[in-house]
């Protein structure tokens, strides 16, 4: 089969507007509220550039919308955005995934013309005719899809490039929760052409006879989802697709870890942490970049690090500006050992109990540790991200840094 017509769309999923910011620990305010902005800011940016493109029409595979309506500010922002589009003539096509399926976001606001939802209640075809172009889709009706909705999906329409639109975590792409599963095989026997997925946060190429893509979120939201975020462009020509992924994200999360040697002296620490930051100046560009940095690794140094967090932690941030005035430090990591030329003296008769009463805690004979963790979350501006523990790390590994910051004190009071 030949197709006379060429054209671009772009594939889409996972926008989450509505969510909230979580885990996001920045001294600085004001960047903060850029970050807490930076999921609008993304899809405005998205709609400026289809805009600008020109493109023939934009598909979402899910997500829209990151949970239910508190009220109508979340559904009217987007109907403004998308109405751009609208009276651009570029189409848009979209459908529930399971944070905004049809049980959850029940509140509703009417579309633009040129705007279609794909039903929730059977796989859906919209024709474009002028392009020869078929879309198949089903969103979700309830927050849970335990069916393979793949198997369901119409078989390719003749004469037309046929595109499918799912919100699946496939066979499984953990740490996704498992939607509407189905196997690459399922895809391939409905004869499309390309099939536009949803659901996982990460770019992936699944596939690329059929093309089987997920674009990844337009926007990261914590430091579990770091790297480049925006869409996929897809070029058609002759009937054969091409893509290309295109950032559109507007706050940007990314992990580096800077090890330490037993011999590196202290002076040159700093320096190893603004070259670990180097590379990330590169891609910053205008956008803020949240920076979760590790130290890690053995050093003599280690305890006294620990116990001097406060000030490291604004050095760290002094050199991230340093390199860029945009690279800001989301949290200060301290994964470092000890090394025998510094280890504590076992001798003492402090340290010794310094060590029995931190068993103590651990075993609960003291303090109940974790409701202490659970209160002063409570008190904290934001949550922790999705995933992580309350305070950013567990309960043991508090208590390990508890014990070496009190042997640093004390050993600088000796």
């Amino acid at each position: 089969m030949r197709f006379v017509t060429s054209f671009r769309f772009i594939h889409a999923a996972d926008l989450h507007l509505g969510s909230p910011l979580s885990g996001l620990m920045l001294k600085d305010r004001q960047m903060a509220e850029r970050f807490a902005a930076a999921g609008r800011a993304a899809f405005s940016a998205l709609i400026e550039y289809a805009l600008a493109e020109k493109v023939d029409f934009m598909v979402i595979a899910g997500d829209v919308y990151d949970g239910a309506w508190k009220d109508n500010h979340i559904g009217l922002f987007f109907n403004r955005e998308i109405a751009r589009l609208s009276r651009a003539g570029i189409p848009v096509y979209f459908l529930r995934g399971n944070h905004d399926a049809e049980s959850i976001v029940t509140r509703t606001i009417a579309m633009p013309e040129g705007v279609y939802e794909f039903s929730t209640r059977k796989p859906q075809t919209f024709v474009l005719d002028d392009l020869k172009v078929a879309l198949h889709g089903q969103g979700f009706a309830e927050r849970v899809a335990a069916d393979n909705l793949a198997l369901s999906y119409p078989a390719a329409l003749p004469g037309h490039f046929n595109i499918g639109v799912l919100h699946t975590s496939l066979s499984g792409r953990p740490p996704h929760a498992v939607y509407a599963p189905c196997s690459v095989a399922d895809l391939a026997a409905r004869g499309y052409d390309y099939w536009a997925l949803g659901h996982v946060h990460a770019f992936e190429a699944v596939s690329t006879d059929p093309p089987v893509i997920y674009p990844g979120n337009l926007q990261g939201r914590n430091i579990r989802e770091t790297g480049p975020k925006g869409v996929v462009l897809v070029t058609v020509e002759d009937g054969r697709p091409r893509y290309e992924r295109i950032m559109l994200d507007c706050a940007r999360f990314e992990t580096v870890e800077v090890p330490l040697g037993p011999e590196m002296a202290d002076g040159a620490i700093p320096a190893a942490i603004e070259a670990a930051l180097l590379p990330f100046a590169e891609t910053a560009d205008e956008r803020p970049v949240a920076l979760r940095v590790t130290l890690s690794g053995r050093h003599p140094a280690a305890e006294r690090i620990k116990a001097a967090r406060a000030q490291w932690r604004d050095d760290v941030q002094a050199a991230c500006h340093r390199i860029h005035a945009e690279l800001w430090l989301e949290k200060l990591v301290i994964d470092v050992e000890t090394t025998d030329a510094e280890a504590p003296a076992a001798e003492t008769e402090l340290l010794v109990d310094i060590d029995a009463l931190v068993r103590d805690i651990a075993s609960g004979q003291t303090l109940a540790v974790e409701d202490m963790i659970a209160e002063i979350g409570r008190k904290l501006p934001s949550g922790a991200a999705p995933g992580e523990p309350l305070l950013g790390a567990g309960e043991q590994e508090l208590l390990a840094e508890a014990r070496d910051i009190l042997r640093a004190r004390l050993a600088g009071e000796g």
